[in-house]
């Protein structure tokens, strides 16, 4: 005699978890994009130290993109330059919370955001720990110049690359969730809701 089949499962398919399928999804997209740029953004700074004479323009690409090596004390772009203390301690809590954020992006394009804006802020983080003249304080490394441009580096790209998707994923609607805003709901749920309401009128 055969035992019996066991009962069919009464979570509906709607509701079940599938929260780690998701991030197991999502976040290496992120996890790839720092181990690529991150790295391209400390080989690129020692090579900046080691060959260029620091103030002296290098031509890279004719006028337009210039190689001038400067040490900035401030934030990207040389913002802020008498607040490295403080940029260092905004940088260690954004990349936390950007690590945070990555053990639950369901969204590619947030994935390609967030892996962008780490790569970014650890870029810039290893010089101000790491740099002369001190723990903190280190001077981020600056060699790309475009005309009427501050001065700036690979991780700055990515920080500045990182806030225009986020703009653009914000416009339209794409939540960190892998949802977006406005998007039609579900029949099932739709249909629930107008049962509700005939059964209200």
């Amino acid at each position: 005699m055969s035992a019996p089949a066991p009962p069919p499962s009464e979570t509906p398919p709607g509701d079940r978890d599938t929260t780690a399928v998701d991030t197991r999804r999502r976040w290496p997209v992120a996890a790839a994009l720092v181990a690529l740029l991150y790295p391209l953004d400390q080989v690129t700074k020692s090579l900046a130290v080691a060959h260029l004479v620091p103030g002296r323009q290098q031509p890279l690409v004719g006028e337009l993109l210039q190689l001038r090596l400067i040490r900035n004390p401030g934030a990207a772009f040389s913002f802020a330059e008498n607040l490295t203390w403080l940029f260092t301690l905004i940088a260690v809590v954004a990349a936390v919370v950007v690590v945070v954020l990555l053990t639950r992006v369901r969204s590619r394009g947030w994935a390609v955001a967030l892996g962008l804006l780490l790569a970014g802020v650890l870029g810039n983080l290893t010089d101000r720990l790491l740099r002369a003249p001190g723990v903190g304080r280190g001077h981020v490394v600056d060699f790309l110049e475009l005309p009427h441009w501050p001065i700036f580096n690979v991780a700055d790209m990515c920080v500045v690359s990182a806030a225009v998707l986020i703009g653009v994923l914000g416009v339209r609607g794409h939540r960190l969730d892998g949802t977006r805003e406005g998007a039609e709901e579900p029949d099932g749920q739709a249909g629930e809701q107008t049962r509700r309401g005939g059964s209200d009128a």
